[in-house]
């Protein structure tokens, strides 16, 4: 072969060689999170993937992975330090072992509803809590919002009182922990796929969660009384790996970040949207909502809030912001 043509084809191949690289680089790029595919963060992602795909001309296409499919909040954190997973919905109280701060998003009865933690999300002292994930390997850029949290139980629960010595199935956190043991109740941590034969086998009494999730799941096939306690947010973080974020050009880190603006705003419209829509479907698929005492469920939570707010400079930040709002 002629030394000319001979170069032709090696470059003509090496250019091949590197397109291909390029789409599978494209075809790689994961989104990993917790929530059924039902879910309001599902959604969220979904369009997180379709945006960027857009704003790209396809350069960037995302995989969203629901349901732990790529592995536990502390399995997915450890991938994308490592760059394998560039993109997560992380919950907040997750990544409250790594930021402490992230803790404020769980404090009783500082919200009056999803709208309320949406505006929070915009603080400077929320906007902080992002900032401090790159020393974890992260780079926050939003949050994403499910319901509010609420009681699902076998029996009726209308004081604190009739929670006393019951197992409710709770987000594995210390704010939730406190809550809960305030109330006079057992906190316990189980997967979600564990919860339904849980219920039905009486191994566990309650369930704290999300009309999103408890849609999704439908929990009150096994336990049908819902109080609509309202007790807390339950915002997720949307980040991507520091470690892949430092190697995009800064065009592509302006576009990501209007990308996910854009699906942040988006998202806290549907997730308020779908408090009513997904409390009818519960009541109409069998759920009963049980009239409760609020006030006495808010006199417990004070205790809680102060406990946090006096050990974290930042959580005390939060919280004064939210409340002003």
């Amino acid at each position: 072969m002629k030394p000319f043509l001979r170069t032709l084809r090696l470059t003509a191949v090496t250019a091949f060689v590197a397109a291909g690289v390029q789409v599978a680089s494209a075809q790689a790029l994961k989104l990993a999170h917790i929530t059924p595919p039902t879910h309001v963060w599902h959604q969220v992602s979904e369009k997180i993937a379709a945006d960027l795909d857009a704003a790209t001309g396809g350069k960037m296409k995302i995989a969203v992975s629901p349901l732990q499919k790529l592995g536990n909040e502390a399995q997915v954190v450890n991938l994308m330090q490592a760059g394998a997973v560039q993109f997560s919905v992380f919950t907040a109280g997750g990544l409250a072992n790594r930021e402490e701060s992230l803790l404020g998003w769980s404090l009783p009865y500082v919200f009056k509803d999803v709208a309320h933690a949406a505006r929070a999300a915009q603080t400077p002292a929320a906007r902080e809590m992002l900032e401090r994930l790159q020393a974890s390997g992260l780079v926050g850029l939003g949050y994403t919002f499910a319901g509010m949290r609420h009681v699902l139980s076998l029996q009726p629960v209308a004081t604190p009182k009739d929670l006393a010595g019951k197992k409710i199935r709770a987000f594995q956190s210390p704010v939730y922990n406190d809550w809960w043991l305030a109330n006079g109740a057992a906190p316990t941590a189980m997967p979600l796929s564990e919860v339904a034969p849980s219920l039905t086998t009486k191994l566990l009494d309650a369930v704290d969660i999300d009309l999103d999730a408890l849609v999704g799941l439908k929990f009150y096939q096994q336990a049908p009384h819902l109080t609509l306690t309202n007790h807390m947010a339950f915002p997720g973080v949307i980040a991507v790996s520091k470690k892949w974020w430092d190697a995009r050009t800064d065009a592509e880190r302006a576009t990501i970040r209007k990308v996910v603006a854009d699906a942040e705003t988006w998202g806290v419209k549907v997730a308020i949207d779908a408090e009513t829509s997904n409390l009818e479907k519960a009541k109409a698929d069998g759920a009963k909502v049980v009239a409760f005492d609020a006030k006495a469920f808010q006199a417990v939570a004070g205790g809680v809030r102060d406990k946090y707010i006096g050990r974290n400079r930042l959580i005390a930040d939060f919280h004064k912001q939210a409340q002003g709002l």
